[in-house]
């Protein structure tokens, strides 16, 4: 009967035009002369429709891949072709007498269908074999044994194999219990039906909304009650933050007033941390560097500790690492050096030694005199061994703007060079040039001739300076603590893990 064949899996090749069609049996019309097949395959893909009709007269072939059951003991001679009820429809078989490819019209049977195991029962069973696919394998064997090896088939061990099988057709693996177990673990994960998956979405604010978080946090604390833990917190609490600079641990009250000085201070400055650095006199400071020298920190070492915070900060003003690189040797910048016959004049010579080391050049301005300081002498002699440039006329200075000026025209003490007029003329000059103006160790007297600052470098203890002095920094120039404490200075040092820090005004 054409419904014993319900559930069978079958290859219908339909001709070049519609292709090839896989599918299991679900419905066979004796009158109209049609075959259904479900959840098809067209060509090895797979259908977007769930159920394909074809008539006998567009089937070239039709192959059976699996049946239904067993219990069918009739061999293929008795197979009539008229029980599916569609003449002209048969299998391939084997091989002709001369060595070629035949389709022969072999009957299907209509012996009662046997239950063909579900996917997950055939994960540790091997394929049955049917009754009809016994008899075709039986068929084969006797008319492979009488052809020669021709192209298309071999023969080994008693079974018969053709290379030229169409690649969408499917052949059940007899044996092989490790390739019947990936195939059923492939129809466990890819085997389920598209249509199948749910299209509702996911309620995440219903599922959340069953959540009692003030119910679970309830008993996360009364456990750690009893139990003697530590409590994690709770929703009322809130854990403590802290910035990457604050102290975790507890500790005494901060002092920010522990530099304080033997008279009241005129000008106050704090530090970026809150420390507060007040300003000493110009006596005060003078007798601070006296005892310091007379305790070992000599002119030379004060010069050269000067020397290198200026030039530290200057090459900072600069650009530092961004303007000072190899890959920017085609912007080397220029600077600008002032410098009067004094030790303040000394100190920016030292510094102009250090910039230049770092492949800046350095132009130092030095007014011709018959005697020079001993301590300018030995900072000119190291100046000269550096590819630095120096002029003692303002009209060798350059016309055009120069990336920093550093100011060390101004003495403390020598106020009679401000008349000359190689000091006016050199104010004049910075005065005109658009650059910026960094001065070491200003004094704190203001006169009308000075040049404006916008940054000025104090040494040690800062003066009190006025607003032309611009923004104050402050250098370490190595003083010990028992030397404040010696001029009656109670001191704390406020660099930290710095040589030069800014000082804000209070």
């Amino acid at each position: 009967m054409a419904t014993d064949w319900l559930g069978s899996i079958v290859s219908i090749n339909c001709g070049e035009s519609l292709g090839v069609y896989q599918g299991r049996v679900s419905a066979v019309d004796q009158v109209s002369q049609t075959i259904s097949l479900t959840r098809p395959f067209h060509n090895g893909v797979k259908c977007l429709v769930p159920e394909v009709t074809f008539r006998a007269g567009d089937i070239t072939e039709l192959k059976i891949l699996e049946i239904p059951g067993p219990g069918d003991n009739r061999q293929c001679g008795d197979l009539q072709q008229t029980d599916m009820g569609i003449p002209g429809v048969g299998c391939q078989v084997g091989p002709s007498q001369n060595g070629t490819g035949k389709v022969l019209k072999k009957p299907i049977s209509s012996s009662a269908p046997q239950n063909i195991p579900r996917r997950t029962d055939m994960k540790n069973q091997d394929v049955i074999i049917s009754p009809q696919q016994q008899c075709s394998k039986s068929y084969m064997d006797r008319h492979v044994e009488t052809l020669p090896q021709s192209k298309g088939f071999r023969r080994r061990h008693n079974s018969w194999s053709s290379s030229s099988r169409h690649p969408n057709q499917v052949t059940p693996k007899k044996s092989g219990l490790k390739n019947g177990q990936m195939k059923s673990k492939d129809d466990e994960c890819f085997g389920d039906d598209i249509d199948e998956i749910p299209d509702t979405d996911f309620d995440f604010e219903g599922n959340l909304a069953l959540f009692d978080k003030a119910a679970v946090f309830e008993e996360i604390e009364t456990y750690e009650r009893r139990s003697g833990t530590r409590s994690r917190g709770t929703p009322n609490e809130k854990p403590a933050r802290y910035r990457h600079d604050e102290n975790i641990l507890e500790s005494e009250p901060i002092d920010y007033r522990r530099i304080v000085v033997p008279h009241n201070a005129n000008k106050e400055f704090c530090t970026d941390s809150g420390l507060v650095v007040p300003s000493v006199s110009y006596e005060l400071h003078k007798k601070l560097l006296s005892v310091a020298e007379k305790h070992g920190l000599t002119l030379e070492r004060r010069l050269e500790m000067t020397g290198v915070c200026a030039s530290q900060m200057a090459l900072s003003l600069l650009g530092g690492p961004n303007r000072l690189n190899p890959k920017n040797v085609h912007q080397r910048p220029t600077v600008a050096l002032l410098c009067g016959p004094h030790v303040k004049g000394a100190q920016g010579i030292s510094c102009g030694r250090h910039l230049s080391n770092h492949d800046v050049h350095v132009i130092l301005f030095l007014p011709n005199f018959v005697k020079m300081l001993e301590s300018i002498t030995n900072e000119l002699n190291l100046f000269s061994k550096t590819q630095g440039q120096q002029v003692s006329s303002v009209k060798d200075l350059p016309d055009t703007p120069v990336d920093l000026v550093i100011n060390c025209l101004d003495c403390h003490e020598n106020a009679f060079l401000r008349d000359q007029p190689w000091y006016k003329a050199t104010v004049d000059w910075a005065n005109q040039n658009r650059a910026p103006v960094l001065s070491i160790d200003p004094p704190i007297n203001e006169v009308e001739q000075g040049i404006d600052a916008k940054w000025s470098l104090a040494l040690g203890l800062p003066l009190p300076l006025g607003e032309r002095a611009g923004r104050v920094y402050l250098c370490d120039i190595g003083i010990p603590q028992k030397v404040f404490q010696e001029v009656g200075i109670n001191y704390h040092s406020p660099f930290g893990c710095k040589f030069v820090i800014p000082l804000h005004s209070t």
